[in-house]
């Protein structure tokens, strides 16, 4: 007897509740509206190296005709106007909003293949084991300002060996000759 009351006393209370609002309705809608670009499969059949891309700390690989970038522990893929992100170079590719995307990813010039000479290819064993260490050290500035120092040295060696060049040149030729 006791339940029944308990259960009369409970339906009353929800039927007074809702009396006074007979147009609220439980049922939800939820609509999505979205397109799908499909994402051309890439099968890279081994893990594949890398280049750095000159002043940012991101990574692209060379070997495959669509643009597969490597940044701070995620690739991403753009595809007609869409960024697709992966764990893994392989996949599998989820498609994120463009709020998701890095900044940086997003500012890369449309020409960053076009990596200067002597930009090495960076093994995927070393990419996976460094890449947090490269960027907290900043390796890749120090690198590239070592360089820097480097081409600045043998431009200098070069200019000052084409002086001594010039000069031995001029020596036992008078001015009236």
């Amino acid at each position: 007897m006791k339940r029944g009351a308990c259960i009369c006393l409970f339906a009353g209370a929800f039927l007074l509740m809702t009396a006074g609002y007979p147009s609220v309705s439980r049922a939800g809608v939820d609509v999505h509206i979205g397109i799908n670009v499909p994402l051309p499969a890439v099968v890279i059949p081994a893990p594949p190296a890398v280049v750095v891309i000159p002043r940012t700390y991101v990574y692209y690989v060379p070997d495959v005709e669509v643009d597969i970038l490597f940044y701070r522990g995620y690739w991403y893929r753009p595809h007609s106007g869409y960024w697709y992100r992966a764990a893994s170079y392989n996949g599998p590719w989820v498609s994120i909003v463009a709020t998701k995307v890095p900044r940086v990813l997003i500012d890369l010039s449309p020409g960053f293949r076009q990596a200067p000479p002597g930009h090495q290819r960076i093994p995927y064993g070393q990419l996976k084991k460094n890449w947090r260490t490269w960027e907290r050290d900043r390796y890749w500035d120090k690198r590239e300002a070592k360089d820097r120092f480097k081409e600045e040295k043998r431009e200098y060696k070069e200019e000052k060996r084409e002086y001594k060049e010039g000069k031995e040149k001029g020596k036992g030729k008078r001015k009236d000759d």
